[in-house]
């Protein structure tokens, strides 16, 4: 790392200890709030370990990859298998049709920080949740949850009559819920509660490149 500047470090680190502890990458922007610099100086640093060869990136949201990761090995020994599932809609909701897919990595210290005994992943179908950084094609990975574990502005998994969907999540008056897109272009869908069965909350993101 002798090419780096020393803020160039911290961010590098800070990115690493990111993608270890969530399994996805940091937006520019919680970069910046980290280090409590504007988004334009991010983007700078950003091209310069770029053109460095530490890092890729493309213009989508968590898109940032390590080029060579100083934890690799570790990594390595501390990812543990988890299922991955039939696609979910980040759209409107279609029918649910969960099958195993095949499984993926993922960090067991997220595993275990999130406490999610029971996890699994899905790939995502669909752009309604683009403005959150979760694209179609992405797999998200998602923690079982009891109906009370979950609290307004979850990213949850809901199932509403018997079709299902990934959508923040909000419990309104008079025993509605919504579920709400992140993508202007998609309107949000208010559902009875008792049509809305919350299979798990996205707590990672998982994108191949």
């Amino acid at each position: 790392m002798k090419d780096l500047t020393e803020k160039q470090k911290d961010i590098l680190n800070y990115i690493e200890d990111f993608i270890e502890q969530e399994s996805m990458a940091p937006t520019v922007y919680e970069i910046a709030d980290h280090f409590g610099i504007k988004t334009s100086t991010v983007f700078a640093h950003l091209r310069s370990l770029q053109r460095k060869n530490w890092l890729t990136r493309s213009s989508k949201a968590r898109s940032i990859s390590l080029s060579r990761p100083k934890k690799k090995n570790r990594f390595m020994s501390l990812s543990m298998p988890i299922p991955l599932l039939g696609r979910i809609n980040a759209g409107y909701p279609v029918e649910a049709g969960e099958y195993l897919e095949s499984e993926i990595f993922v960090s067991q210290a997220l595993i275990e920080r999130k406490g999610a005994a029971t996890a699994f992943a899905l790939r995502v179908s669909g752009e309604s949740m683009r403005d959150l950084g979760i694209y179609d094609g992405d797999v998200v990975i998602v923690k079982q949850v009891a109906p009370g574990d979950v609290k307004n502005g979850d990213i949850v998994v809901a199932l509403v009559n018997n079709e299902n969907t990934v959508k923040s999540y909000f419990a309104l008056p008079g025993g509605q819920v919504e579920l709400r897109p992140a993508n202007s272009e998609f309107r949000p869908q208010i559902y009875p509660s008792r049509d809305v069965t919350v299979q798990g909350k996205v707590i990672g993101l998982h994108r191949e490149y």
